[in-house]
């Protein structure tokens, strides 16, 4: 059986899907991932993974395409040129399955299954109802098995990527802490100077701090590193990045793929959560954590990507001190 497994918008959420491939190919023969450029990195990743397929839909992400420059023939000629038997299309709990759901049936796959909230028609030979509250992760596995795709004995359902690379020549001998300030929409990250702050104060408290960052971060790293971290903004790939999460005591970061990644290679993370989207959906699964913010605050659940509260209280309100106990408290639990 040849299956196809959809999840097209960012690489957090790619990783989340994980456990939900890894039961997919319990069953199939072959699994490949249609993602978007965002997930791919993350897509690559994953075990069961067999082949990796990236396309830009214009229904996600911030700037999505033009329905003629997203070429919909041209990816249902892909597909159908795949014969894929089956598809798993993934979705967050506010996002629609369907669009994606009739290009497959235009494809020509046989046998299609999603979550979904509005009337299906004839789109879905499988249509799933999530339960309320689920993680991301969970509701993905629970659509997963609604298909008939459980997972093999002994998978615990947690993130997981392919083993990490030894990254000792970045990051140097000895124990370390992971920064990560960044964030892709700005209402999820921490200011600058606050987690300059922090870092300083970690230091202070013996810790070492490596400071992480994409490409196009290097001036956030560099500025919130200063003279006490080591900056490793803009010189790592995803790979790589796994790597330093892996050796790490404990990462601080953002509700953001390094949290989840983190999660995926098993390092306990201190996250620094604004609730415009809810934690008990998004926050880092299967690991120990300490959620820091007010998850009660006016922003919640609105999904906005710049705060809607003059001065962004729900992470504001947080305090070197507070990243500094809740490092603590993690790295004692998992001595």
């Amino acid at each position: 059986m040849r299956a196809l497994v959809v999840r097209l918008d960012s690489f957090g959420d790619v990783l989340l899907a994980g456990p939900a491939v890894r039961a997919v190919a319990e069953h199939a023969d072959q699994v490949t991932l249609l993602c978007g450029p965002l997930g791919e990195a993350a897509g690559r990743l994953l075990p069961g993974v067999d082949d990796v397929k990236v396309w830009r839909a214009p229904w996600e992400g911030v700037s999505p395409p033009g329905v003629e420059e997203a070429d919909i023939d041209g990816l249902v000629r892909r597909l159908r040129d795949a014969r894929f038997d089956t598809a798993l299309v993934l979705t967050s709990f506010h996002q629609s399955p369907l669009p994606t759901a009739l290009v497959l049936r235009m494809a020509g796959v046989e046998r299609i299954g999603a979550d979904s909230a509005d009337q299906p028609g004839r789109l879905l030979d499988v249509r799933h109802r999530r339960q309320p509250g689920r993680h991301e992760c969970e509701a993905a596995l629970d659509t997963a098995a609604a298909m008939g795709f459980t997972p093999r004995a002994g998978d615990d359902g947690r993130l997981r990527v392919l083993p990490p690379p030894d990254t000792t020549t970045l990051t140097g001998n000895g124990s370390y802490l992971v920064f990560h300030p960044g964030a892709s929409a700005p209402a999820r990250a921490w200011g600058p100077e606050r987690c300059a702050e922090a870092i300083e104060s970690l230091t202070d408290h013996g810790h070492r701090v490596i400071v992480t960052g994409g490409p196009a971060e290097t001036g956030l790293t560099r500025r919130v590193s200063g003279a006490v971290a080591v900056d490793l903004g803009g010189r790592t790939d995803a790979r790589t990045l796994s790597g330093v999460l892996y050796f790490a005591d404990a990462v601080v970061c953002g509700n953001s793929g390094p949290a989840h990644l983190a999660a995926a290679v098993g390092t306990p993370v201190v996250s620094l959560f604004a609730p415009v989207v809810p934690a008990d959906r998004w926050r880092p699964y299967g690991v120990p954590h300490v959620l820091l913010g007010d998850q009660g605050a006016s922003c919640a659940d609105t999904r906005a990507r710049h705060c809607p509260v003059p001065g962004h209280p729900c992470l504001t309100g947080i305090t070197p001190h507070d990243v500094v106990s809740a490092v603590h408290k993690l790295v004692q639990e998992t001595l």
